[in-house]
């Protein structure tokens, strides 16, 4: 299941790819290191650092895990 399937949600991931950057640059993680302390593939964590990857919840919550960050889940309600 990937994350942030529609346009408009774009924002929102950017936001997210943005935080975790800034929390591996904040803890002074390489791309490397975090790559393997999470068991994210150093491509994918690259890729999404940039936002040209779809990540899934998976690959988010290991990322979370590792950096001391925690992942919330909103559901919209509906508009009627």
């Amino acid at each position: 299941m990937y994350l942030y399937q529609k346009k408009s949600d774009k924002m929102h991931q950017q936001k997210i790819f943005e935080t975790i950057r800034k929390r591996r640059m904040l803890l002074k993680v390489t791309q490397e290191d975090l790559s393997e302390l999470s068991g994210v593939g150093l491509r994918t964590l690259k890729a999404l650092e940039l936002g040209k990857t779809n990540p899934t919840l998976e690959t988010l919550t290991k990322l979370a895990e590792v950096l001391g960050l925690e992942l919330k889940l909103e559901i919209k309600k509906p508009k009627l």
